[in-house]
Protein backbone atom coordinates (compact mmCIF):
# COMPACT_ATOMS: atom_id res chain seq x y z
CA UNK A 1 0.00 0.00 0.00
CA UNK A 2 1.33 3.28 -1.06
CA UNK A 3 1.22 5.99 1.96
CA UNK A 4 -0.84 9.33 0.97
CA UNK A 5 0.95 12.22 -0.09
CA UNK A 6 1.60 14.79 2.74
CA UNK A 7 1.03 18.33 1.39
CA UNK A 8 -1.97 18.54 -0.52
CA UNK A 9 -4.83 20.98 0.22
CA UNK A 10 -5.20 24.31 1.10
CA UNK A 11 -2.42 26.61 2.86
CA UNK A 12 -2.48 26.66 6.28
CA UNK A 13 -4.43 29.47 7.58
CA UNK A 14 -1.85 30.05 10.35
CA UNK A 15 1.05 31.02 7.46
CA UNK A 16 -1.90 33.33 5.29
CA UNK A 17 -2.44 35.32 8.43
CA UNK A 18 1.30 35.87 8.98
CA UNK A 19 2.87 35.92 5.44
CA UNK A 20 2.39 39.78 5.36
CA UNK A 21 5.50 39.82 7.68
CA UNK A 22 7.94 38.24 5.04
CA UNK A 23 9.78 40.03 2.85
CA UNK A 24 7.98 40.83 -0.27
CA UNK A 25 9.44 38.51 -3.26
CA UNK A 26 12.16 37.58 -0.37
CA UNK A 27 13.24 33.53 -0.22
CA UNK A 28 11.48 31.61 1.85
CA UNK A 29 12.03 27.72 2.54
CA UNK A 30 9.53 25.22 2.85
CA UNK A 31 10.62 22.74 5.32
CA UNK A 32 8.87 18.71 4.54
CA UNK A 33 6.92 20.56 1.74
CA UNK A 34 5.49 17.49 0.68
CA UNK A 35 3.59 17.89 -2.37
CA UNK A 36 3.71 21.80 -2.03
CA UNK A 37 0.39 23.17 -0.79
CA UNK A 38 2.89 26.31 1.11
CA UNK A 39 5.32 26.15 -2.12
CA UNK A 40 2.57 27.13 -4.71
CA UNK A 41 0.86 29.40 -1.88
CA UNK A 42 3.91 31.51 -1.87
CA UNK A 43 5.10 31.41 -5.14
CA UNK A 44 1.61 32.51 -6.01
CA UNK A 45 2.28 35.69 -4.21
CA UNK A 46 5.65 36.74 -5.44
CA UNK A 47 8.33 34.58 -3.24
CA UNK A 48 11.43 32.75 -4.66
CA UNK A 49 10.62 29.20 -2.99
CA UNK A 50 13.18 26.66 -1.85
CA UNK A 51 10.84 23.38 -1.49
CA UNK A 52 12.44 20.77 0.67
CA UNK A 53 11.74 17.11 1.38
CA UNK A 54 12.82 13.58 1.48
CA UNK A 55 10.18 12.03 -0.45
CA UNK A 56 10.84 12.22 -4.41
CA UNK A 57 7.31 11.74 -5.56
CA UNK A 58 5.50 14.71 -3.07
CA UNK A 59 8.25 17.09 -4.72
CA UNK A 60 7.62 15.64 -8.06
CA UNK A 61 4.03 17.62 -8.00
CA UNK A 62 6.27 20.63 -8.18
CA UNK A 63 7.88 20.16 -11.40
CA UNK A 64 5.53 22.74 -13.09
CA UNK A 65 6.64 25.54 -10.55
CA UNK A 66 9.43 28.01 -10.76
CA UNK A 67 10.60 26.45 -6.91
CA UNK A 68 13.78 25.04 -6.56
CA UNK A 69 13.16 21.64 -5.05
CA UNK A 70 15.54 19.59 -2.70
CA UNK A 71 15.37 16.54 -2.18
CA UNK A 72 17.07 16.04 1.04
CA UNK A 73 16.31 14.06 4.19
CA UNK A 74 16.56 16.19 7.29
CA UNK A 75 17.17 14.26 9.98
CA UNK A 76 20.33 11.96 8.59
CA UNK A 77 23.80 13.93 7.34
CA UNK A 78 24.18 17.83 7.86
CA UNK A 79 22.39 20.97 6.93
CA UNK A 80 21.85 21.48 3.10
CA UNK A 81 22.19 25.31 3.58
CA UNK A 82 23.92 28.18 4.62
CA UNK A 83 23.46 30.52 6.96
CA UNK A 84 21.86 33.68 6.66
CA UNK A 85 20.53 32.50 3.67
CA UNK A 86 16.58 32.67 3.72
CA UNK A 87 13.86 35.61 4.42
CA UNK A 88 11.80 33.12 5.66
CA UNK A 89 10.92 29.59 6.47
CA UNK A 90 7.79 27.91 6.85
CA UNK A 91 7.25 24.23 8.57
CA UNK A 92 3.67 22.46 9.25
CA UNK A 93 2.95 19.26 10.42
CA UNK A 94 6.19 18.24 10.82
CA UNK A 95 8.88 17.68 13.77
CA UNK A 96 12.49 16.99 14.35
CA UNK A 97 13.90 18.98 17.25
CA UNK A 98 17.48 18.78 16.33
CA UNK A 99 16.80 20.86 12.99
CA UNK A 100 15.84 23.82 15.06
CA UNK A 101 19.46 25.59 15.24
CA UNK A 102 20.41 24.82 11.66
CA UNK A 103 16.86 26.63 10.39
CA UNK A 104 17.34 29.36 12.68
CA UNK A 105 20.59 30.06 11.94
CA UNK A 106 19.58 29.94 7.95
CA UNK A 107 17.86 32.81 8.54
CA UNK A 108 18.58 36.23 7.74
CA UNK A 109 18.41 39.13 10.42
CA UNK A 110 14.61 40.10 9.83
CA UNK A 111 13.94 36.60 8.59
CA UNK A 112 10.23 35.29 9.52
CA UNK A 113 9.51 31.68 11.12
CA UNK A 114 6.11 30.27 10.47
CA UNK A 115 5.68 26.76 12.56
CA UNK A 116 2.58 24.57 13.38
CA UNK A 117 2.76 20.92 13.95
CA UNK A 118 1.01 18.81 16.49
CA UNK A 119 0.93 18.66 19.91
CA UNK A 120 0.36 16.78 23.47
CA UNK A 121 -3.36 15.52 23.46
CA UNK A 122 -3.23 14.22 20.12
CA UNK A 123 -2.90 10.81 20.84
CA UNK A 124 -5.85 10.98 22.47
CA UNK A 125 -8.00 11.51 19.25
CA UNK A 126 -5.88 10.12 16.29
CA UNK A 127 -2.39 10.80 14.91
CA UNK A 128 0.35 11.34 15.04
CA UNK A 129 0.28 9.81 18.79
CA UNK A 130 4.36 9.00 19.08
CA UNK A 131 6.17 11.70 21.54
CA UNK A 132 8.64 11.90 19.19
CA UNK A 133 6.30 13.70 16.87
CA UNK A 134 3.79 16.01 19.49
CA UNK A 135 5.27 19.07 21.11
CA UNK A 136 4.68 19.33 25.21
CA UNK A 137 3.19 21.97 26.84
CA UNK A 138 5.35 25.49 25.52
CA UNK A 139 7.69 23.35 23.85
CA UNK A 140 7.26 25.67 20.64
CA UNK A 141 8.29 28.50 22.90
CA UNK A 142 11.37 26.80 23.66
CA UNK A 143 12.34 25.90 20.34
CA UNK A 144 12.19 29.53 19.04
CA UNK A 145 14.08 30.62 21.96
CA UNK A 146 16.29 32.68 20.17
CA UNK A 147 13.79 34.20 17.58
CA UNK A 148 11.52 37.20 18.83
CA UNK A 149 7.71 35.64 19.56
CA UNK A 150 5.51 38.02 17.25
CA UNK A 151 2.12 35.14 17.79
CA UNK A 152 1.66 31.94 19.78
CA UNK A 153 -1.10 29.47 19.87
CA UNK A 154 -1.00 26.35 21.86
CA UNK A 155 -4.03 24.51 22.14
CA UNK A 156 -7.39 22.08 20.79
CA UNK A 157 -9.04 23.39 17.70
CA UNK A 158 -12.32 21.79 16.57
CA UNK A 159 -12.37 21.77 13.03
CA UNK A 160 -16.52 22.99 12.46
CA UNK A 161 -15.14 26.17 14.20
CA UNK A 162 -11.47 26.17 12.50
CA UNK A 163 -11.04 28.74 9.68
CA UNK A 164 -9.00 26.52 7.19
CA UNK A 165 -11.69 24.17 6.11
CA UNK A 166 -9.21 21.30 5.60
CA UNK A 167 -8.41 20.30 9.29
CA UNK A 168 -9.98 17.55 11.49
CA UNK A 169 -9.71 18.06 14.73
CA UNK A 170 -6.66 17.94 16.12
CA UNK A 171 -4.29 19.67 19.40
CA UNK A 172 -1.51 21.69 18.41
CA UNK A 173 1.02 24.59 18.57
CA UNK A 174 1.74 27.43 16.46
CA UNK A 175 4.50 30.43 16.41
CA UNK A 176 5.81 33.07 14.94
CA UNK A 177 8.83 34.52 15.40
CA UNK A 178 11.51 36.51 13.44
CA UNK A 179 15.28 36.74 14.00
CA UNK A 180 16.74 40.50 15.43
CA UNK A 181 18.62 42.43 13.43
CA UNK A 182 21.75 43.08 15.15
CA UNK A 183 21.61 45.43 17.96
CA UNK A 184 21.66 49.09 16.98
CA UNK A 185 19.84 48.30 13.89
CA UNK A 186 15.98 49.78 13.85
CA UNK A 187 13.37 48.09 15.40
CA UNK A 188 10.99 46.62 13.38
CA UNK A 189 7.77 46.94 13.96
CA UNK A 190 5.68 43.47 13.76
CA UNK A 191 1.81 44.57 13.03
CA UNK A 192 -0.73 42.08 13.65
CA UNK A 193 -2.84 41.09 11.18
Amino acid sequence: MVAPLHGLGQPSAWLKKWQHLMTPAGHVLDVACGAGRHTRHLLAHGFDVTAVDKDAAALAHLSDTPAQRLLADLEVGTWPFAPNQFDAAVMTNYLWRPLFGSLIASLKPGGVLVFETFALGQESIGKPSRPAFLLAPNEALTLCAPLRVVAYENGFEDAQHSSNATVSDRFVQRIVAVKEHKLGAATPRYLLP
